[in-house]
């Protein structure tokens, strides 16, 4: 049984700053894509961040400048820097990861972030 866990949300003011974490146990050849999505109160899930194997990475245009994603040295492991956090950031992260090829993906639980003050 594979296992995607976050951890890292929580509630921060505007101009803040929160690094989340997700790795995966359990038995599992690899991730070629990992990322990161949010949800946010009554709207669609949507892309903030992935990252390749190869490092490649691509960014949602309302968190580019401010969000930075890295993989761990551990296998398959992902971590999302948050900078300059805003009120609209507000939602629950989930952590993705999947095959090459399309063959198999998961899904984290979520981790929810809150930008108030």
């Amino acid at each position: 049984q594979v296992q995607l866990v976050e951890s890292g949300g929580g509630l921060v003011q505007p101009g803040g700053s929160l690094r989340l974490s997700c790795a995966a146990s359990g038995s599992i050849f690899g991730f070629y894509t990992m990322g990161w999505y949010r949800q946010a109160p009554g709207k669609q899930r949507e892309l903030v961040a992935t990252i390749t194997s190869s490092s490649r990475t691509d960014y949602a245009d309302s968190v580019k400048g401010r969000f930075t994603i890295s993989r761990g040295n551990a296998k398959n492991s992902v971590y999302l820097q948050m900078n300059g956090l805003k009120p609209e950031d507000t939602a629950v992260y989930y952590c993705h990861g999947s095959s090459a090829y399309g063959d198999y993906e998961y899904w984290g639980q979520g981790t929810q972030v809150t930008v108030s003050f």
